[in-house]
């Protein structure tokens, strides 16, 4: 089954499946900077487009197409897509 979800009015879109018991989205964001919080760990990994991303308590860092980053559960981030929208996939560790 998929699940569409939006955040901020839309600027951040993603559909959410399963697979083989793994629960994953796959999402696009706009361009411009969002706080999101996370209940499970995750695993972000940049399909296109390039993101700046700040943990909560941490550094910024950049991630471009084919690179990934992982998120703690209970926790947050600051993301911010780069030159234009990115997508991705995330997988819930």
């Amino acid at each position: 089954m998929l699940k569409h979800n939006q955040y901020f009015d839309g600027a951040v879109q993603s559909v959410g499946f399963e697979r083989n018991g793994r629960k994953a989205t796959v999402g696009v964001i706009a361009a411009g900077a969002y706080h999101f919080g996370t209940a499970a760990a995750e695993r972000m990994t940049v399909i296109s487009g390039c993101l700046r991303v700040r943990p909560d308590g941490g550094d910024w860092g950049v991630f471009a197409q084919g690179t990934a980053f992982e998120i703690p559960g209970d926790s947050g981030f600051d993301v911010e897509a780069v030159g234009g929208a990115a997508a991705y996939l995330c997988e819930f560790l």
